[in-house]
C-alpha cells in the first residue's frame, strides 16, 4: 500500500506530512488516516475545494488564480507549499484539477496536477487520467501519494529547517 509505505518513508526522515486537496476531497489523506500509526506522521489535511480557499486558507496567490485559474501547475505547487505552512508540516501534499463531468478553466475533465514540497525537492506533475468522475479522483489521490512516496525515497538529505513558507520550484511539467 502506498500510503503506508509513504509515512514510514517520512517516518524514516524524521518528516511530517500535510495535504492541501482540491478535487480529491480529503481521498488523499483518508488514505493516510487508514494506516494504523498514521498520526506519528500526518499533521493534518486542508480541503479547499472552493477557489477563495486556496487563497485564505492556503496561499495561493490571488492574481495567480484570477490569470490561471484552479487548474494549474503552479497552484498546485502553491497549494503544496500552502499545506506545508497551513500544517505545520515538512512535507506538503496538494492535488487539483479536473474530475468532471464538465471542463474547468478550459481544462477537459482528467487533467490533473499533483504536487509535493519537501524541504529539498518539491515537483509538480500533470496527470492526464481517462475514466468517470470516481476513477479520477481516485487516480490522483494515489498519483501524489505515489510521488510523494518516489520523492521521500530518492531525494537526499535530513531533516532541515527550511522555510516553508517559500514558493516551491515547478521541476515537471
Amino acid at each position: 500500500m502506498t500510503a503506508a509505505r509513504l509515512l514510514e518513508a517520512a517516518a524514516a526522515r524524521g518528516w511530517t506530512i500535510g495535504v492541501a486537496e482540491s478535487l480529491t476531497g480529503g481521498l488523499v489523506t483518508a488514505a493516510l488516516v487508514a494506516v494504523p500509526g498514521a498520526s506519528r506522521v500526518l499533521r493534518g489535511g486542508v480541503v479547499a475545494y472552493a477557489t477563495d480557499l486556496k487563497t485564505e486558507l492556503l496561499g495561493v496567490g490571488v492574481d495567480l488564480l484570477a490569470d490561471r485559474g484552479a487548474v494549474d501547475e503552479a497552484v498546485a505547487a502553491e497549494m503544496a507549499a500552502g499545506a506545508r505552512t497551513a500544517t505545520g508540516a515538512d512535507v506538503g501534499l496538494a492535488t487539483t484539477g479536473v474530475a468532471g463531468p464538465d471542463p474547468q478553466d478550459g481544462h477537459a475533465p482528467g487533467v490533473v496536477f499533483v504536487a509535493v514540497s519537501t524541504p529539498v525537492v518539491s515537483e509538480v506533475h500533470r496527470l492526464d487520467l481517462d475514466g468517470d468522475r470516481a476513477r479520477i479522483i481516485g487516480d490522483a489521490a494515489r498519483g501524489v501519494l505515489e510521488l510523494a512516496l518516489v520523492l521521500l525515497s530518492e531525494s537526499p538529505g535530513e531533516k532541515s529547517d527550511t522555510n516553508p513558507t517559500k514558493p516551491p520550484e515547478v521541476t515537471d511539467k
